[in-house]
């Protein structure tokens, strides 16, 4: 659960919801083939995106939360990859890597890291997973190497406990089920069967829904991402086989699209770049020059006349 940012905490850092990110994190573990897509309304059309390998629910957590009791233990589901989440601010990579360990598809290649972890883990109960997953250096490397660079340290341990806490859940298809892996959870919650050319989405999507339904209207506190294969791979796939048939539409749309994907690529680097960059120093030497100049306290000055000035031209004035 996503509750302290103090870096203190088993070394792990909070997780921001975001796909350039979450991309970014599952090619640092080592995994090809796959990216984050943000989905921003649960009703549109999501068969573009597909093959869709699970996604990725950030909701806000509550202590008092009506939770479905999960009488089955994990072995009634041997086929689902799960582990219980054990140390706080893990939940993100929590989420991504218990999705990412349920993946068997032919775009999917986990790499050396994930393979060697889920061989190690395979045999082990759920929270023996959860305590190996936290004690992975390499996972935890990459998982704290996107950490936002704060100006201060918050110490005030009530203040965080009176903050929001928010959590990661997956939900994933594994033969002809759907689970929702909270871990929370000492176990997988089935949340229904699909038939062999059913679509798994419409399931997870139902149960996403009566989540949200849960919260009320006032709360607006959601994020959900599908984790999906490498678009620019699948466009490139495409492209080889309009371009030997001589259908030059299609390569030219499909130029497009990977044009497309370049850039958001190009953009998720950037944002990801900004995101670990530690401004401080800059931001320390730019006022201290600027104070060298006298140029701070003009500017203090001025800023002061202006708000005194907008007061002044927004006060009523009395009539007689």
């Amino acid at each position: 659960m996503c509750i302290s940012e103090n870096m203190a905490e088993g070394n792990w850092c909070l997780i921001e919801s975001d796909p350039g990110i979450f991309t970014e994190m599952i090619h640092g573990f080592g995994c090809t083939g796959l990216q984050v897509e943000e989905l921003v309304v649960l009703d549109e059309s999501i068969e573009h995106l597909k093959p869709i390998h699970g996604f990725i629910f950030l909701f806000r957590w509550l202590k008092k939360e009506m939770r479905k009791e999960v009488d089955d233990s994990p072995q009634t589901y041997p086929d689902v990859y799960f582990s219980q989440q054990v140390i706080q601010n893990a939940c993100a990579s929590q989420a991504l890597i218990n999705l990412l360990l349920n993946c068997d598809h032919p775009d999917v290649d986990l790499g050396s890291t994930l393979k060697e972890f889920k061989d190690f883990t395979c045999d082990l109960d759920s929270a023996s997973r959860g305590l190996c997953l936290t004690n992975s250096e390499k996972i935890r490397t990459v998982h704290n190497s996107f950490s936002r660079q704060q100006l201060f340290e918050i110490e005030d341990q009530q203040k965080l406990d009176e903050e929001d806490a928010f959590h990661f859940v997956t939900y994933v298809h594994v033969n002809d089920g759907v689970y929702e892996l909270d871990g929370l959870r000492t176990a997988p919650l089935r949340l229904g069967t699909v038939a062999s050319d059913g679509d798994w989405t419409e399931v997870a999507i139902t149960a996403i829904k009566e989540k949200i339904k849960n919260y009320g209207e006032s709360e607006v506190r959601f994020n959900l991402m599908a984790v999906i294969s490498d678009q620019k791979l699948k466009y490139e796939r495409e492209m080889e086989k309009f371009a030997e048939a001589g259908n030059e539409a299609e390569v030219d749309r499909l130029t497009a699209l990977i044009a497309a994907e370049d850039a958001k690529r190009e953009r998720y680097a950037m944002e990801v770049a900004r995101h670990r960059h530690n401004y401080v120093p800059f931001i320390v030497e730019l006022l201290r020059i600027l104070a060298e100049e006298e140029v701070l306290s003009r500017m203090l000055a001025d800023a002061i006349h202006a708000q005194e000035d907008e007061i002044v031209a927004v006060t009523p004035t009395k009539s007689l």
